[in-house]
């Protein structure tokens, strides 16, 4: 996830898909040949233009390219050799519907229902969080230390179990998720990469369902503060699962009590039930993903938990503060 710096720091990181609000409806350009897949791109792509906002010149005629793919079944390289193929009126009805939609704040991984993340392509729905590029820090700094078991509290669309279960095959990977809905979606994405005999999915809050202590715990929980609801921009605030999002007054409310239910119930000596297999010592490691701006209040956090644990914030490929690592 990275964001727009100063007001939206602390935010999941936008991405391709955000952009500044419009009340304008898609239209197309007197003159082009819009009834071609060039021209019907060209359309789509100025339409998107006047919307997006990223740092490559190149994402709306990207994103142009990516919903009219996905309504031809095809790939965007196929569109890219073939400027001249013509569309049918109800694939050009289709097609502008979608850019309306996008046209208008909707998320693009919304409309296609799909998202590629860790190299893998997820199934996303407005139930889970759109998975950001920002999170794969998390999944590569978890890889990194092999662990036997994990559990990813809060797992939404599945992403970083499923990315930690085909990786790690020979660990066994938890996933709690509060919301029936989107864990419905996380076993669709376990199902979807042969992995969802590995990924435990357990309904519940945060480490309560889960059956003993792990290795390793990783979560990318709501960080976003009361006061930066607002500024969100208006395709993450209107349209992804505050669930996901709303962190309470500081950000860190889901933080604090993940970091309570660890400290006393997963690290202060506790096992687990005869029978469960494997997790038989306390957990190692914690890696929570935060904002931007919450490296230090994270970690003063951390400490009244873990006094004796080693803490270290880790920072995104930006350069921004990403995850607090709790070595206990």
């Amino acid at each position: 996830m990275s964001a727009v710096r100063t007001a939206r720091e602390n935010q999941p990181a936008a991405s391709l898909w955000g952009h500044v609000s419009t009340s304008q409806s898609f239209a197309l350009h007197v003159g082009q040949p819009s009834s071609t897949v060039g021209g019907a791109l060209r359309s789509a792509a100025s339409e998107l233009a006047l919307v997006t906002v990223a740092p490559r010149h190149d994402i709306p005629r990207m994103e142009a390219e990516v919903l009219l793919a996905y309504v031809l079944g095809t790939s965007r390289a196929v569109l890219i050799a073939h400027p001249e193929r013509p569309l049918t009126p109800a694939q050009l009805d289709r097609y502008q519907a979608l850019v309306r939609r996008r046209a208008v704040d909707y998320p693009l991984p919304y409309l296609t229902g799909r998202l590629e993340f860790y190299g893998l392509e997820f199934e996303v729905t407005p139930e889970v969080l759109i998975p950001r590029p920002e999170t794969e820090t998390l999944v590569e700094l978890a890889l990194a230390r092999r662990p036997r078991s994990a559990v990813d509290v809060g797992t939404g669309s599945g992403c970083i179990a499923v990315s930690l279960a085909v990786h790690l095959p020979e660990a066994t990977i938890y996933a709690t998720e509060i919301s029936p809905v989107a864990l419905a979606v996380a076993r669709r994405n376990a199902e979807r990469h042969g992995v969802a005999e590995r990924v435990r999915l357990l309904a519940g809050d945060l480490l309560s369902p889960c059956p003993g202590p792990v290795d390793l715990i990783v979560s990318n929980p709501p960080y976003v503060s009361t006061g930066e609801w607002a500024s969100l921009p208006a395709s993450v605030r209107d349209y992804e699962p505050s669930l996901a999002l709303d962190g309470g007054p500081d950000g860190l409310d889901v933080v604090r009590r993940l970091l309570a239910q660890a400290a006393a119930t997963w690290v202060s000596g506790h096992r687990p039930p005869t029978g469960v297999g494997g997790l038989a010592s306390p957990v190692g490691a914690l890696l929570i993903e935060i904002g931007a701006r919450q490296g230090e209040a994270a970690a003063n956090l951390a400490r009244t938990f873990f006094p004796q644990a080693t803490l270290r914030v880790l920072p995104d490929l930006a350069g921004r503060d990403r995850v607090l690592e709790i070595q206990t």
